[in-house]
């Protein structure tokens, strides 16, 4: 049973990370907080609308205003607490540091090891993983101890440290029956990180253990928080990219949220000419030099971008070289988030392949 258990969850990461499930699920999120939208499922509706029409999938209405999406609608007071318990952007408390609980080295290569294979922390920058692990408390059950209680609503994810645990399921109101058991490293309760659900199975010791967990609420202000602080940065500085002109705010903050920030030294080669290539960059600090057949023939400045040929053209190869002049920080996208947010640049980005001629040389 464990060994199909974990093809199963082998087989829905494979498919959550093919499909992209994570990214357009934190977008959601993101845009939920930002706006707190009374009614949600219409605003989740118009959001996926807008996506599909963005990639081509339907067809917009002409006779509708604002690409026939109805401006969001924002609440005017605040509610209660819901099912789904989606925190107000306004509550994120992002000034107060985190409260840090110490852990030796070992603790934290075990815990490192024991999340990057799951799809809530996968999209995590080190920065953010590094804060969400050093929020995480230590819990310590005896054995036969009742960790999580089926129905019961979740509010905790657990690392296994040490110890084994044992999942049970009660169907239909019968006793519960033992279906698996989940070992050293391994992970349990990571729905209550994005939903307050009631629990699906029983979690019970089977041995004395030690586990890490975190609270809801913390990894939510976590990552909300450093969103949030990435949006304010790259709104800014996108709106100086002359490529993004066409886009509206609501696709330029689609764009904010899927870029990664990446560094290299001065020096560093950051794209090679002739190799394959799946990345796009944009330009945040720093120059860099263009060389095409071994001939300088372009100096890129904030707010120029590179890469996109490889990822518009059949043979995906990259036709220059890119090399760091200075210590810079580029903004990144792959070829999937490249696809997915620059959609509607995509005629713009092909008719510029032509000034790439004239760097050339004859």
């Amino acid at each position: 049973m464990e060994g199909v258990s974990a093809e199963m969850e082998a087989q829905l990461q494979s498919y959550l990370q093919e499909k992209g499930v994570e990214d357009l699920l934190k977008d959601i999120v993101v845009e939920l907080c930002k706006e707190t939208p009374d009614d949600v499922l219409a605003f989740v509706k118009t959001y996926i609308t807008k996506k599909q029409q963005e990639l081509g999938l339907v067809e917009e209405d002409e006779d509708d205003e604002d690409d026939g999406l109805p401006a969001p609608v924002r609440r005017t007071t605040r509610r209660g607490a819901v099912s789904a318990d989606v925190m107000d952007a306004d509550d994120i408390d992002t000034e107060t540091p985190t409260k840090v609980i110490p852990k030796d080295a070992k603790t934290m290569v075990a815990l490192m090891e024991a999340v990057k294979a799951n799809v809530l922390f996968q999209h995590l920058e080190e920065a953010e993983l590094n804060t969400v692990l050093d929020c995480m408390f230590e819990v310590k059950p005896g054995a036969g101890e009742i960790i999580i209680q089926q129905g019961d609503e979740g509010d905790n994810f657990y690392v296994i440290d040490e110890g084994t645990v044992e999942v049970l399921i009660s169907t239909d109101g019968g006793e519960p029956e033992i279906v698996s058991d989940i070992a050293e490293g391994g992970s349990f309760g990571e729905l209550a990180l994005i939903y307050g659900t009631p629990r699906a199975a029983t979690i019970k010791a089977k041995t004395a253990c030690r586990l890490w967990a975190i609270d809801r609420d913390t990894y939510r202000r976590i990552l909300m928080g450093s969103t949030i602080k990435k949006r304010s940065t790259y709104e800014t500085f996108l709106q100086k990219v002359k490529l993004l002109d066409s886009l509206d705010k609501w696709e330029r903050l689609s764009v904010a949220d899927a870029l990664e920030p990446v560094t290299f030294k001065e020096g560093d080669v950051i794209m090679k000419e002739g190799d394959a290539g799946d990345d796009f960059f944009i330009l945040e600090e720093g120059e860099c030099e263009v060389t095409a057949g071994g001939a300088v023939v372009n100096t890129l400045k904030p707010a120029d971008y590179f890469g996109e040929i490889a990822l518009l053209e059949p043979d995906g190869k990259r036709h220059a070289t890119v090399t760091a002049k200075s210590d810079v920080k580029v903004a990144k996208l792959d070829r999937d988030r490249f696809e997915r947010v620059l959609g509607p640049c995509n005629e713009i980005l092909k008719r510029n392949l032509d000034n790439y001629k004239s760097f050339k040389p004859e």
